[in-house]
This record gives structure tokens, sequence and C-alpha cells, in this order.
């Protein structure tokens, strides 16, 4: 089965990330995130949205963890610092696919991800589309 790090970006998009648990949940893929992608998704919802009600996003995440447990990834941060991307701030995801040796990134941001970083560590980006 096919291990997929889901992005903030595509977490982000109600209809995505309904889309992308579901086919989790069914076994479909592997779906993986780590603390810092579910904070990234639900900082820039609020941020973006203040009418949206954080105790709703906070029950949203807890769902995620409870229906997908083995999803967090933890323990990545070492590889961080010797990660180069695009966009420097992505470097945590590429750390947590290398970590739980995803084998695709799942994200909108494809341009932040590009071939020549990923194909070292056998990682390829693609949208959720």
């Amino acid at each position: 089965m096919i291990t997929a790090l889901l992005d903030a970006s595509v977490l982000y998009r109600a209809t995505a990330r309904s889309i992308l648990l579901y086919l989790a949940v069914a076994g479909v893929f592997r779906a993986r995130w780590s603390k810092t992608i579910q904070d990234e998704w639900v900082g820039a919802l609020l941020r973006n949205d203040p009418s949206i009600n954080a105790n709703r996003l906070a029950r949203t995440r807890a769902l995620m963890d409870a229906h997908i447990p083995d999803a967090a990834v933890a323990g990545h941060d070492s590889l961080i610092a010797d990660l180069a991307l695009p966009d420097a701030n992505d470097r945590h995801v590429l750390a947590a696919a290398i970590y739980c040796k995803a084998q695709v990134i799942v994200t909108d941001n494809l341009k932040h991800f590009p071939v020549s970083e990923l194909a070292p560590h056998n990682i390829r980006a693609e949208t959720a589309d």
C-alpha cells in the first residue's frame, strides 16, 4: 500500500480533506501527517476566516487522529536542517515524508517540492487531483 504524506495545502480545503481521509480510512492508501502540518492547515483556516469555529476545527483534527491513529509522524525534526527546498518552511514536510517512508507528498504546492530534491529519497509530489 502506498504511503502518502498529506501537506497542509490539501488538508486546508474541506472537500479535498474529506475525500482523502475517506480513501485512507477505506484502505486505498496510508495517510500520514505531522503535528506541524496539522497546526498549519488549522492555523491558516483560522487566520483566513475568523468566523470559523476553532472548536469545530479542533474536533475535526481529533477525529482525523482517531480514525487514522497511525497517521501522526513524529521524530523527524533532526532531518530538517539537512534538507533544501525552494521554501525553507516546507523542509519539515519533506523530513516527515522521509521519516515515515512515504512514496508521495500530496500537495497543492508542487513548485515547493522539486523532483531534484525529492528523487534522492524516492519520493514524488502530486496534487490531490
